[in-house]
């Protein structure tokens, strides 16, 4: 089956990217123009009614949700190691981590970036205000995987394995690369695991697909 990823440069399509290129498997990159609402198109809107990135179609069978596109490409493509194998606590861990990363940090992330969503029309004021809010809460956040990398001592975020879990945790923390303050790459652990995450040549790759420039993360 013909496996495709609707996309758009930088946002969280770039985390199936990633995979997709560390799988090694043949893939069509379709760029979605975001800049001019395709994604609000009908066309679009078939595949994924919400209208928000990525979508992933591996033949007929099309899906959406990042979360359940990585699931999907790790069970799709086992001999990429991608996770680890089901029924063990190390999956549970996974699985663990794959949802903090989409329902905490990324949500968190979406109020910073789009806090108007939260206020009423106008309200220019209190839309600053969540912004500067959802900053401050976006900081623990990434204390916490910066912990986490410590704690497991290895090059990736679960230790010496890396896996599907990397690439969203850079995906993450590249978007706070042009925060006022407390930016993802300042910090002790999470700084140099970032430099070694951007020097994978599949994160290589998708940099140039994605036409995208220094600061990396």
């Amino acid at each position: 089956m013909a496996l495709r990823l609707y996309y758009y440069p930088a946002t969280a399509a770039m985390i199936p990217h990633i995979l997709l290129e560390e799988i090694g498997q043949p893939y069509e990159r379709v760029f979605v123009d975001r800049a001019a609402d395709e994604h609000k198109g009908g066309a679009y809107l078939k595949l994924n009614p919400n209208g928000t990135l990525p979508v992933l179609a591996d033949g007929d069978f099309v899906l959406y949700e990042t979360a359940a596109i990585v699931l999907h490409l790790c069970d799709r493509f086992p001999q990429a190691r991608l996770a680890p194998p089901a029924g063990t606590p190390e999956r549970s861990h996974f699985h663990q981590w794959l949802a903090w990363l989409t329902n905490t940090l990324q949500a968190t992330l979406m109020v910073y970036f789009y806090p108007e969503r939260w206020v009423a029309d106008g309200n220019a004021a209190g839309a600053a205000e969540v912004k500067a809010r959802a900053q401050e809460r976006v900081g623990p956040l990434l204390d916490q995987l910066d912990a986490l990398v410590a704690r497991h001592g290895g090059p990736w975020l679960l230790g010496d394995s890396y896996g599907a879990l990397d690439p969203y945790v850079f995906t993450l923390c590249r978007w706070t690369r042009n925060f006022s303050a407390g930016k993802a790459r300042e910090r002790d652990h999470l700084g140099p695991y970032l430099q070694r995450m951007s020097e994978r040549p599949a994160v290589q790759r998708v940099f140039a697909a994605e036409g995208l420039s220094a600061p990396f993360f």
